[in-house]
C-alpha cells in the first residue's frame, strides 16, 4: 500500500507542517550542493552517533562543531538522499496537518522535537557502540503517526494498493500495518550499523502515543469518524458519451 493522502479535513492551515517540510528541503538542497566530502563531514557533525552521544568516542576536533546533545535536533532535518527525504515528508504532509490543527503550532513544534528526541534516543540506548550518524526525520514524523493514530483510526487514507488501484483504507489499518512492519524489522536483526533506524521509528511512534494526552486540549475526542466507506475503490466516473471503446 502507498499512501496519498487521506480524506480527514482540517479546517485550517499548516502553516507549521508545511515550514518543517521547507526546512527539510532547504537542508537537503544545502546537503545536495556540497562536495562528497564535505557532505560526509556534514552528516557526521550534524548526525547523532550514538557512541559520541554517551562521550564513549570524542569527534575530531575540526568535526565537534555542536555539542553532541545539539545532534539529537540537528539530525531530524537532515536525510541520507531524495528517496528518504520524499518519503519521509510524504508522510507528514499526510498525516502531519492534522495533528497540527488538534494540538495547536507551539504545542505540534514542541511535540515534533520532543518525538525526534524520543526517537534517536532509542536507537541511540539500543545500540550505544554505534559509530554510525543517525539522520532523517523518520524518527519525528513517526510520533506524528503515532498521534494520528490515536485521534483518527477511523480516518480513511488514499493509498495505491496493487492491483485494485485507488482504496481507501482506514488509518488504523495503514498506520498499524506499518508499525508491526517497524517493529518486525528491528527484531529481525541489528541496524546499528547502517541502513534503516527501525527503532527510531518504534521508538517515535510510541512517544507520540504517550506525549498526545499531556499535549492534547481537553475538547478534543480520539478516535473521530472517516469521510468515506472503508475499502471503497475509488472509479472514474464513466462520461456517456464514451463508448465501450472509449471516447467516440
Amino acid at each position: 500500500m502507498f499512501p496519498l493522502f487521506d480524506d480527514n479535513p482540517h479546517g485550517g492551515r499548516s502553516y507549521l507542517t508545511w515550514a518543517i517540510i521547507a526546512l527539510c528541503v532547504l537542508v537537503y538542497l544545502w546537503q545536495a550542493g556540497l562536495s562528497e566530502q564535505d557532505a560526509q563531514e556534514a552528516v557526521y557533525v550534524f548526525g547523532m552517533i550514538p557512541v559520541v552521544l554517551f562521550n564513549s568516542l570524542q569527534l575530531p576536533e575540526e568535526l565537534a562543531v555542536i555539542p553532541a546533545w545539539a545532534t539529537l535536533f540537528t539530525s531530524m532535518f537532515m536525510h541520507g538522499g531524495f528517496m528518504h527525504l520524499a518519503g519521509n515528508m510524504l508522510y507528514l504532509w499526510i498525516f502531519g496537518d492534522n495533528v497540527e490543527m488538534v494540538l495547536g503550532r507551539g504545542r505540534f513544534l514542541l511535540f515534533y522535537l520532543l518525538c525526534g528526541v524520543a526517537a534517536a534516543l532509542t536507537q541511540a540506548l539500543l545500540h550505544p557502540d554505534s559509530k554510525i550518524p543517525m539522520v532523517g526525520a523518520s524518527g519525528a514524523v513517526s510520533g506524528v503517526l503515532g498521534a494520528y493514530f490515536l485521534l483518527f483510526p477511523r480516518a480513511n487514507v488514499k493509498v495505491l494498493m496493487f492491483p485494485f488501484g485507488l482504496v481507501f483504507v482506514p488509518a488504523l489499518i495503514v498506520l498499524g500495518l506499518w508499525f508491526v512492519l517497524q517493529l518486525l524489522d528491528g527484531l529481525r536483526g541489528p541496524s546499528g550499523e547502517g541502513g534503516v533506524a527501525f527503532w527510531a521509528h518504534v521508538g517515535g511512534f510510541v512517544a507520540g502515543m504517550v506525549l498526545l494526552p499531556f499535549l492534547k486540549p481537553g475538547n478534543i475526542p480520539y478516535f473521530a469518524r472517516g469521510h468515506h466507506r472503508p475499502f471503497s475503490v475509488i472509479r472514474k466516473k464513466r462520461d456517456p458519451a464514451d463508448g465501450p471503446w472509449g471516447r467516440r
